[in-house]
């Protein structure tokens, strides 16, 4: 199939705009072909982004408009911004940038509100302003939340990122599991969950397994009673529907695929081999079973060179707990074997997992 009619058919698969033979047929191809099956979901994520990108750009012309329209009305005026707001600006860029969207957008409330109670407006245009004015009341509920959630970043401001990947937890006191390379030669690691940044410290390596525990050391990390899943030392069939939670990106990924093969690199039994749409970010991120049990650790350090994905079998995080407990100081480590998902529907799994998968970082 040519690369045209390729991309032709994805968009039209990803637009629901295929008969059932026609969709049923592609699934089969996305099974059998892996680069297929990426593709997919990466032109997802590039439309997906295309979206809100136009949902921005609408909602900024829309503010336009209405600013444009008090002007004309005399109902507020422009005035020339000060030189200090320039430094100010230069200094604070992202903050400022959220602050004075929420200080227009009140402003031109406020100066809505006076238009609406001027006599001088008929009554079709007053009720279209209200309308606007509560578009622009739910636009600046967000940028106040986000506003608030704006923290300080824990990475030293002059550190350079070193590598992405992805880790989550195995015990709710804060201890995660990633893979090895993902955290080698480190010197400081932060793990991040829905912006929320915080520290971690690396506590067992096994570059063999390519299994690496870490320990979350913040005050601002809150422990978790118990977590969600559970871990299943016999791993996956061959043939059985399997899911992955990633951070290709600074957004959690969702892939889904299949087991596909019971070894792994050259036969490695360690790991084994699986169907799914995979980045190098998405290195140390659990895949589980349709029970919500992880059966593995999605490791990528042969996906640049092969083009296939592994994951390292599950029942080694059970053998690197292990060797750390030999140091009594981690005897507290519980790693839980059963699954509150069981019989869920996958949105439910995945609302109750992603708060437990994070973003890893090294520099």
């Amino acid at each position: 199939m040519e690369d045209i009619q390729l991309l032709d058919a994805v968009e039209r698969y990803i637009r629901s705009e295929m008969s059932q033979e026609e969709r049923t047929q592609f699934e089969q191809l996305r099974k059998s072909n892996p680069e297929v099956d990426q593709l997919v979901v990466e032109h997802t994520i590039f439309l997906g982004q295309l979206n809100e990108f136009g949902d921005r750009k609408q909602f900024r012309s829309s503010l336009h408009e209405v600013h444009n329209h008090l002007l004309e009305t005399g109902a507020i005026k422009s005035e020339a911004p000060r030189a200090k707001v320039v430094d100010l600006v230069k200094k604070y860029r992202r903050v400022w940038a959220v602050a004075a969207s929420i200080a227009g957008i009140i402003a031109i409330t406020i100066s809505g509100l006076v238009v609406y109670f001027t006599p001088n407006y008929s009554k079709p245009q007053i009720e279209q302003l209200r309308s606007e004015l509560g578009n622009i009341k739910k636009q600046q509920n967000a940028l106040s939340n986000e506003f608030k959630n704006t923290k300080e970043s824990k990475i030293a401001p002059d550190a350079t990122v070193r590598f992405g990947g992805t880790g989550f937890l195995i015990d709710g006191k804060g201890y995660l599991v990633t893979n090895a390379h993902v955290v080698k030669d480190a010197r400081n690691i932060i793990v991040q969950s829905k912006g929320q940044e915080y520290k971690a410290s690396l506590i067992q390596i096994d570059a063999e397994r390519d299994i690496a525990i870490l320990r979350i050391e913040d005050s601002d990390f809150k422990p978790l009673t118990s977590l969600p899943y559970g871990f299943k030392k016999t791993g996956a069939d061959l043939g059985e529907q399997i899911f992955t939670l990633g951070f290709p990106r600074d957004e959690i990924v969702y892939g889904e695929g299949y087991m596909s093969a019971n070894t792994g690199f050259n036969g490695d039994s360690m790991s084994c081999q699986i169907t799914v749409a995979a980045n190098p970010g998405n290195s140390g991120g659990p895949v589980f079973n349709k029970n919500g049990e992880v059966v593995g650790v999605l490791s990528t350090r042969q996906l640049q060179t092969q083009g296939f994905v592994f994951a390292v079998r599950a029942k080694n995080i059970f053998k690197t707990i292990e060797d750390l407990k030999k140091d009594t100081s981690y005897q507290n480590i519980k790693v839980n074997t059963i699954t509150s998902l069981k019989g869920m529907d996958r949105t439910q799994q995945i609302k109750k997992i992603e708060d437990c998968v994070f973003l890893v970082k090294t520099y």
